[in-house]
């Protein structure tokens, strides 16, 4: 099993295949994903690669980290488990506030 990895402060040109190319000299790449927004297809600024084996995933941290590509600086470490989202919305009343007392005769 590879290593995740995510990369912080890309430019917001970069392609999947140049993440693959800058990656690929420390080792081999499982696979590369540059995280555009939904809306507008923009990059986000931010990426993850998988390598294929923890060691080639260490090298690439220490070589890659702090780097620059095009003027940006890299930041490169270990991706974090996705954290769970919540459904959404406030807590309890679908329908708007409480009413009070509304007969008021």
């Amino acid at each position: 099993m590879g290593s995740k990895l995510y990369v912080g402060g890309l430019p917001y040109s970069a392609s999947e295949s140049q993440l693959t190319s800058l990656f690929a000299e420390h080792g081999t790449v499982e696979s590369a994903r540059v995280i555009a927004d939904k809306f507008t297809g923009q990059s986000r600024g931010f990426g993850f690669v998988e390598m294929s084996t923890d060691e080639e995933a260490k090298a690439a941290i220490a070589a890659l980290n702090g780097s620059q590509m095009d003027g940006r600086s890299l930041t490169v470490n270990e991706a974090k488990p996705m954290e769970p989202r919540s459904g959404g919305g406030g807590g309890g009343s679908r329908f708007g506030g409480g009413g009070g007392n509304r007969n008021r005769y």
